[in-house]
């Protein structure tokens, strides 16, 4: 009977024993959860109230640094930018505007180059770096980068440039021959030939102006508010009856073939426009007496069916290194070539534009003298009504890369 009852009160000493631990270990638990972490420190105890909620949704980079220097809190596109490496700012220059306007309470704000990261090519990155204190103890950086802004701006100078060149050749060669015209006033040959040459820099003035305009309108006009099932057998004989005189003068026999009575969805215009300057590329940069062929077929594609217009000379034929560059604007494998059939640079370009905006494509395959095919591929007219889809971008008139003014349109 003792032994029971001295094992009765062993138990009972054992579970009181394990309830205080249990309790204690209770308390040790949540005093540990109530305990401020390095992160909760770096945020919400440090940070005055809304300022985190504010700096995730700036398209700035930000980066807030408290009074060691040590990163509080940072976007993810100041880690992307590589401003931000193991806690600490790492670009130097800021680091330094950061102490100066933690010492005197001063904004700053400066404009740098940074290299890229993960590039072995010296790339710059442009960013203006603003700093301004946060509160007593803490600064913030604010990082905008630059860089796109100042590649358009660029192309933008580029693109005036290019323009105000390809305009002043022809109006210079106006201006010379009208004066040329004058002086021969009483030699009626003389007068004939200078007149002729001004007739066709004229000419070459006209369809530079045209096909600029022609390239704004393609930048700028939606094809989706008049498209309209567009007849692809009507656009090859469109496109055939504008270049018909130029190939008879030259003796170049066009022919049609592929698929019949297939439809493309789109704007008629544009369309109309992108196919007659494939061929009458086609046309101008062959020799006498060859073949420019015309064939459209149906082709099976994962986002619906897509026809395809080939347009296929026997031309000079375009270098490997030129062909990724034939479409960009004012760009001329044979500047002397081009400006002999009247080229004005714009025409691949204005096809480009035109290919894109209808959820399509160009493209071109060439071998010096042997020719050359461009395809232009363009959504079925069925499956695209259907679809009614958003067409791609296309590149910004302004904004686009530009040659250089003296580099087949």
């Amino acid at each position: 009977m003792d032994v029971n009852a001295a094992v009765a009160a062993l138990a009972a000493i054992a579970g009181v024993c394990t309830g205080v631990i249990a309790m204690l270990a209770f308390r040790w638990s949540e005093r540990d959860q109530a305990r401020p972490t390095r992160t909760s420190l770096h945020t919400d105890a440090v940070l005055p109230p809304g300022v985190d909620t504010v700096l995730s949704v700036l398209r700035s980079s930000a980066v807030v640094l408290d009074d060691s220097d040590s990163v509080v809190k940072a976007s993810s596109a100041a880690y992307a930018l590589g401003l931000v490496r193991g806690g600490k700012l790492a670009v130097e220059p800021m680091l330094n505007m950061a102490r100066d306007t933690r010492r005197d309470g001063e904004i700053r704000q400066v404009e740098l180059d940074l290299a890229r990261r993960g590039t072995g090519r010296g790339e710059a990155l442009a960013v203006s770096a603003r700093v301004a204190p946060l509160g007593s103890r803490l600064v913030l950086l604010l990082v905008e980068d630059l860089t796109e802004a100042r590649r358009i701006e660029a192309v933008r100078r580029d693109f005036v440039a290019n323009v105000s060149h390809e305009l002043k050749t022809p109006t210079g060669a106006l201006s010379l021959l009208s004066e040329a015209v004058m002086d021969a006033s009483d030699d009626p040959e003389a007068v004939t030939r200078f007149a002729g040459r001004m007739q066709i820099e004229a000419t070459r003035l006209t369809n530079l102006v045209q096909e600029l305009i022609d390239l704004s309108r393609v930048q700028n006009d939606d094809p989706l508010e008049d498209s309209e099932p567009v007849s692809v057998d009507e656009l090859v004989a469109e496109a055939i009856d504008r270049s018909r005189h130029t190939a008879s003068t030259k003796q170049i026999t066009m022919i049609s073939g592929g698929a019949a009575d297939l439809r493309v969805w789109g704007s008629r215009g544009q369309l109309a426009a992108a196919l007659g300057n494939l061929v009458e590329n086609a046309v101008n940069y062959s020799p006498a007496h060859t073949r420019v062929g015309i064939a459209a077929r149906k082709i099976a594609a994962p986002g619906g069916d897509l026809i395809e217009i080939a347009v296929t000379d026997q031309g000079i034929g375009i270098p490997d290194k030129d062909k990724e560059r034939v479409f960009e604007r004012f760009y001329r494998v044979d500047p002397a070539r081009s400006r002999a059939t009247g080229g004005t640079g714009l025409g691949l370009a204005i096809v480009k534009h035109v290919a894109a905006s209808h959820g399509g494509e160009v493209t071109v395959w060439s071998t010096e003298g042997q020719g050359s095919t461009f395809t232009l591929r363009l959504p079925e007219a069925g499956s695209a009504r259907d679809r009614r889809p958003v067409p791609s971008p296309t590149p910004d008139l302004m904004t686009e890369p530009l040659p250089s003014p003296e580099v087949l349109p």
